[in-house]
């Protein structure tokens, strides 16, 4: 459902997406249940002329049971949405997949420097092809990113792909995707790190192999040039 709002991108963000429709659908849930019940005792124990209101201690064991009943299934429920997201967060965080590339992203105020590799096929090299925001990769390849910053905290964002990670300066942030559909979208700093925050934006471009195999050429003549 979120897919038709936003594009999934990348391999884990239906996943992601479903974690948050169940959160949606649970807390929804008993946010309706808690309204028609304060509906339903207005309505019913609304004051009526000879009819004197009761004094409630709270300790009688039927009117408990109102308490203590939705207390433990609402942890019941937290209990499942805590595990979902356990189960995302590893996927996401903790398990990276075999890669076959691997991508450097450098953050500062305020633009993002992005390492590619080059016709050799390894990061750090001589044909490294280096570009500001702009950000290439191919379609249904496993990519392995390494994320520093050079100044203060930013962090790496990509609503598409359903992630964001902190850029921590000095220190190195390794992390994974998969894209999944070609296309052109956002990159975003989704941290407040100074007057340029806001308009720190980056394009992230997938493209097919075919399409990515002649703009890496081209960029790597280009390097080769200079």
């Amino acid at each position: 459902m979120i897919d038709w709002l936003i594009p999934q991108t990348s391999s884990f963000a239906s996943e992601i997406d479903n974690v948050f429709m169940l959160i949606t659908v649970v807390v929804g849930f008993w946010y309706f249940c808690t309204v028609g019940m304060f509906l339903w005792m207005l309505v019913k124990f609304r004051a009526r002329d000879g009819v004197r209101a009761s004094y409630v201690t709270g300790k009688e064991k039927d009117l408990k049971r109102w308490i203590t009943i939705p207390h433990a299934l609402i942890i019941l429920c937290d209990v499942v949405l805590v595990v979902g997201a356990v189960r995302v967060w590893y996927i996401v965080k903790q398990d990276i997949p075999e890669y076959q590339h691997e991508i450097g992203v450098m953050s500062q105020q305020w633009a993002w420097t992005f390492t590619h590799e080059g016709p050799d096929g390894k990061l750090n090299t001589a044909d490294d092809i280096i570009l500001v925001d702009e950000l290439h990769i191919q379609v249904d390849e496993t990519y392995l990113w390494h994320l520093e910053s050079r100044d203060v905290l930013h962090s790496f964002s990509i609503p598409t792909m359903r992630f964001k990670q902190d850029a921590i300066p000095g220190r190195v942030i390794n992390g994974w995707f998969k894209p999944i559909k070609t296309g052109e979208y956002d990159i975003q700093c989704a941290e407040m790190c100074g007057i340029g925050h806001g308009p720190m934006g980056a394009r992230l471009y997938i493209h097919t192999p075919e399409e990515y195999a002649r703009w890496q050429k081209a960029a790597a003549a280009r390097v080769a040039g200079r």
